[in-house]
């Protein structure tokens, strides 16, 4: 039997730990390790909250700034008990949530201050778990995105630490868009700060573009045995330079990409999806489950400035509840340049997909809260077009409805590593209609299992998504077959984490 440690910011197999995709993924795939007969241990930070219900295990203590710090580690109940998985948090005063999903801090004028002060605690904390045993004997230490890139610094420099050098350590890039930049020196979130007593090694450390920072993100891409993208597209993609907005690839990383995939040591694995056990949704809920979520919302102090806003959303899906309309657009997800750039950058574009729409006589829901700027812009445009309706909130059981009951889900993403959306409808036998880059390009076959839309230009790719809906539009009011066809496609497709897992174990593992 083999013994893993996931170490990740996110795990949505305990309640209230997820902000996206990585959630899920560290949900799964320690459940698709059990059922080989592996161990896996998971441990993500407390967020001062999810210690709460734990089962206190042992106090960590170890060295930060100069002087002597006590971390608490927790044994915590998941959502759903599994064989040979045990979950666990790790509990520091100074290890706080921030607003975006009760996790991630927002810090327009100093980016990642507050959260690389959490996960530098948090890796540090973990490093002295694993040097004391607190998951026994380790064989795989599994990484995810730069909130746990810390730990190979760690393991690397700190001289505390030697011993972990001895297991095997594996990065997950998630999103390389988001990497973790702090300076070396001169400031509270610095790198000196933090650890006086490790030697730096700039240039081993530092940002190709800011050589005055570490870069968390290059630190687990140079520093782990294996590094793993979630899909192959993305990995083809991250080699090349980016050109944006037009292209979204290495983001300044592609040298060490390139370096780590010419060492043998980058490998581009398909994430997957649940296909048993999961949450059924009951049809015909659609709008009861807006109206649910709404008074809900309605009901908490952190939306009291909302709500002007969701009146007018539930005004507007009520007329709906008696007089369905024809055809149902949806999307879900956070909203941010990542997923909704197109959009924003082009309401004219957006405008011409509504107006089709309202052709039809069909609607568009959208359902998210993320950045600001993008929040403003969905209320204006559902102030202003009466088919569009922006719920601007998270709420699991509309997700569900909205998977099932809708006719094509929506995912424009300006860049996409993976995504679990697309794979999330089609399951429902939704088809979708994406931006082919990324992991949406290895799960979406135009005109097969979706749509898709592509372009060597912005321009033309804004005018290649307006053509693409309209397509999608004309199949289904004039060809009929083909469209159960390509609903039939998509509800067949299958991306299985057994698959996936087969390709971890002879690359990433090499167990």
């Amino acid at each position: 039997m083999n013994n893993f440690l996931f170490v990740s910011a996110e795990n949505d197999a305990i309640p209230d730990c997820k902000a996206g995709g990585m959630g899920d993924v560290v949900r799964d795939v320690p459940r698709e390790i059990s059922k080989r007969g592996d161990k896996a241990h998971v441990v993500v930070p407390a967020y001062s909250r999810l210690h709460k219900n734990g089962i206190f295990k042992t106090k960590l203590e170890f060295s930060l700034r100069g002087m002597p710090y006590t971390a608490e580690l927790y044994e915590v109940v998941p959502k759903r008990i599994d064989k040979n998985i045990t979950h666990y948090v790790i509990h520091h005063a100074e290890i706080v949530e921030g607003g975006i999903a009760h996790i991630y801090h927002d810090d327009p004028t100093e980016p990642f201050f507050n959260d690389f002060i959490k996960f530098i605690i948090f890796c540090t904390a973990t490093a002295e778990a694993i040097k004391v045993g607190a998951f026994g004997d380790l064989d795989i230490v599994h990484m995810h995105d730069w909130h746990s890139a810390a730990l190979l610094f760690i393991k690397t420099y700190h001289p505390n630490y030697q011993d972990l050098k001895k297991m095997r350590y594996v990065y997950t890039i998630h999103n390389l868009a988001i990497q973790g930049i702090r300076p070396f020196y001169n400031n509270y979130a610095s790198v000196s700060h933090w650890f006086p007593e490790v030697q730096l090694d700039h240039k081993a450390l530092m940002d190709p573009r800011y050589q005055d920072c570490i870069n968390l993100m290059a630190v687990g891409i140079r520093f782990a045995d294996a590094v793993h993208t979630v899909s192959p597209s993305y990995k083809e993609d991250v080699l090349l330079p980016s050109r944006r907005p037009e292209f979204i690839g290495g983001e300044s990383l592609e040298n060490d990409l390139i370096k780590a995939n010419n060492e043998g040591r980058l490998f581009g694995i398909l994430n997957a999806s649940n296909y048993d056990n999961i949450r059924v949704a009951e049809k015909g809920l659609l709008y009861r489950n807006t109206v649910k979520a709404i008074f809900r919302w309605l009901q908490e102090n952190s939306k009291k400035y909302k709500a002007d806003f969701l009146a007018h959303t539930g005004e507007k899906i009520m007329q709906y509840v008696g007089n369905k309309p024809k055809f149902i657009v949806s999307s879900v997800a956070r909203l941010t340049e990542q997923k909704f750039y197109f959009l924003k950058r082009s309401p004219e574009a957006f405008e011409k997909i509504l107006a089709r729409l309202d052709e039809i006589e069909g609607i568009f829901i959208l359902l998210g809260t993320g950045d600001p700027d993008y929040e403003d812009f969905f209320r204006h445009m559902s102030y202003h077009h009466k088919n569009f309706v922006f719920t601007n909130g998270q709420s699991e059981d509309l997700i569900d409805s909205m998977y099932l009951e809708t006719d094509l889900y929506f995912m424009p993403s300006l860049f996409e590593p993976c995504g679990i959306s697309q794979m999330l409808a089609m399951r429902n036998g939704n088809p979708c209609l994406v931006h082919h880059t990324g992991g949406l390009k290895d799960t979406v076959e135009h005109l097969q299992t979706g749509f898709a839309f592509s372009g060597n230009s912005y321009d033309e790719q804004i005018s290649n998504m307006v053509k693409s809906f309209d397509e999608a539009l004309t199949i289904w009011e004039h060809d009929k077959e083909s469209w159960k066809k390509i609903k039939a496609n998509a509800k067949k497709a299958r991306f299985t984490w057994e698959k996936s897992l087969d390709e971890y174990y002879t690359s990433l593992y090499l167990l």
